[in-house]
């Protein structure tokens, strides 16, 4: 019998996607569940979008294009980042992926050789040190906390550089907690010298404050992006890197082997986001941030603990030690017990232990719901 792989053996899963699978399986047993744990928009694809893609197949534009992606959608990105952030870029920069998990992993698999150490902050988004692990790299993890909203302290980013540091990863806002990295911060983690990756994938979805790309403090950086959460197009699979110069060849040849290229019909779909959607943007970014204000009053007047208020994503991350100190089996027990599917915070790392992960990517009227079933829990428990 052929063995399976060490580094398919030792991957470790996803554990959102146990708990969603575990509430995909009570649904079939006839429970109503109210799904909190998962981060993908509730609101459809905006029309125009939609109507983009069908007017590409009308049209046959349904084969391989560049394999750094379509000119008028790698123009049109650069006229986003010139417009929000004032950087300028090159179309050659931009490298357009199917989502921005291949872009992790054609980036990672440029930067990292076997050995190499890149920064993660703890907690993070689970598939990070994933990623690296696989490539044979170690994540190198920094602790971020509550207190200091989850945020980068630099100079322990700095104590913790060593001569096998290739990447420093950054996520603002962020993927589990929804608080933004201040720029003075990301200034100064862009003069350590090591090489900045930013995760910007929840730009755009920002409430009460600005959002910052590295590029405005550096042009040694690399950003990764999509369409999946802004514009409500997860199923679209549309990504892309923005990358120095010299980085940009060696991704592309490794898009040319692995992937090709983007999809043809969503790439024309991105250009009409870009360009069409900013109207439908804003009326879903309203509607989030409203659900955002009352999910946070909520947890606190249910017992959570939030030092301090997420201003960006749609992700809420309150500490739920006085509960218990086993994540996993406290949100497993709310699914089971309040038919609520929560994130525990172990799937984010060893410093989120003891904390839960709420997401308000779901109506206001089913949040609602939810929560008042924790509620009752709570009070029985």
């Amino acid at each position: 019998m052929i063995p399976v792989t060490e580094r398919a053996n030792n991957i470790p899963s996803f554990i959102v996607m146990d708990v969603l699978e575990r509430a995909h399986a009570l649904e079939r047993e006839g429970r109503h569940i109210i799904h909190l744990e998962v981060g993908e928009p509730d609101f459809p694809t905006p029309s125009c979008i939609c109507e983009a893609a069908i007017e590409a197949i009308r049209k046959e534009r349904t084969h391989y294009t560049h394999s750094l992606g379509l000119i008028e959608l790698r123009e049109a990105i650069c006229d986003h980042y010139l417009e929000k952030y004032g950087v300028r870029i090159d179309p050659d920069q931009v490298i357009v992926t199917s989502g921005t998990s291949p872009a992790i992993f054609m980036l990672f698999s440029t930067l990292l050789e076997h050995g190499d150490e890149i920064i993660l902050s703890n907690p993070h988004y689970p598939c990070y040190p994933n990623f690296a692990s696989f490539l044979g790299a170690v994540p190198a993890f920094v602790n971020v906390y509550e207190e200091d909203g989850f945020q980068f302290r630099p100079e322990e980013i700095e104590n913790r550089i060593s001569s096998r540091t290739k990447a420093i990863l950054i996520n603002s806002p962020s993927n589990p907690t929804g608080n933004l990295l201040s720029p003075e911060r990301m200034e100064k983690i862009a003069g350590l010298g090591t090489p900045v990756i930013s995760d910007e994938i929840y730009h755009g979805l920002v409430y009460g404050e600005k959002e910052h790309s590295i590029l405005e403090f550096t042009d040694k950086a690399f950003v990764l992006n999509g369409f999946s959460k802004l514009y409500a197009m997860t199923g679209w699979r549309l990504g892309y890197i923005i990358s120095p110069p010299e980085f940009v060849r060696p991704m592309q040849k490794i898009q040319q082997n692995f992937f090709i290229s983007a999809g043809s019909i969503s790439q024309w779909a991105g250009v009409a986001a870009l360009t069409s959607a900013g109207r439908d943007v804003e009326r879903m970014r309203a509607i989030y941030d409203e659900r955002r204000r009352y999910m946070i009053k909520r947890l606190r007047e249910i017992g959570f603990g939030l030092a301090v208020n997420p201003n960006g994503a749609f992700y809420v991350l309150v500490n739920a030690k006085h509960l218990s100190l086993d994540s996993y089996d406290l949100a497993f027990e709310i699914l089971e017990k309040a038919g609520v599917g929560v994130t525990p915070g172990i799937d984010f790392g060893q410093n989120a232990e003891g904390y839960l992960r709420f997401s308000y990517a779901n109506s206001i009227e089913n949040i609602r719901l939810g929560l008042d079933r924790i509620k009752d829990l709570l009070r029985k428990r």
